[in-house]
């Protein structure tokens, strides 16, 4: 059976997590929240003096990883919510084209910076997929992200 958890207790959102592993199992949204849908996003350009759309340029996935919650923080912010306030993330990863691996690893490193922290427990839903290549080559890792806004009281 899942366990109910809920950091923001005011919002009416229930999350539901098994085990120890940082995702939800479930999430439940009250009637009335606004559901704000994020597009993909991958990282920015990290090292301008690298060709441009290599791997070099972007970095490794951790890398990318940081770097594209980051740029989710900041559009969240302008709307004026909070990594607390995502409930649904889906991961596009491509292997190393150096190692042929996907580095879940290094994934899990940088997300686990954003979720499931002591300042910020929320954990959303997730699915991480590995895919055959994104629309920037230089890209390890696309992420979007589906938010709520809490209804007003």
């Amino acid at each position: 059976m899942a366990t109910p958890l809920s950091a923001h207790a005011d919002s009416g959102i229930i999350r539901h997590a098994e085990g120890d592993f940082p995702i939800s199992t479930a999430i439940e949204v009250p009637a009335g929240a606004s559901t704000v849908y994020l597009s993909g996003m991958g990282a920015p350009v990290q090292d301008k003096s690298a060709p441009a759309k290599s791997l070099e340029a972007y970095g490794d996935t951790q890398t990318q990883t940081l770097a594209s919650l980051k740029r989710i923080e900041e559009e969240l912010k302008k709307l004026n919510l909070t990594m607390g306030d995502v409930v649904q993330m889906h991961i596009y990863m491509v292997a190393d084209p150096r190692t042929k691996q996907l580095d879940f690893g290094g994934m899990m490193k940088a997300y686990t910076q954003y979720f499931g922290t002591a300042k910020q427990p929320n954990l959303p839903v997730r699915s991480a997929f590995a895919v055959a290549q994104l629309a920037n080559p230089g890209w390890l890792i696309e992420i979007e992200v589906t938010a709520v806004r809490a209804p007003k009281k």
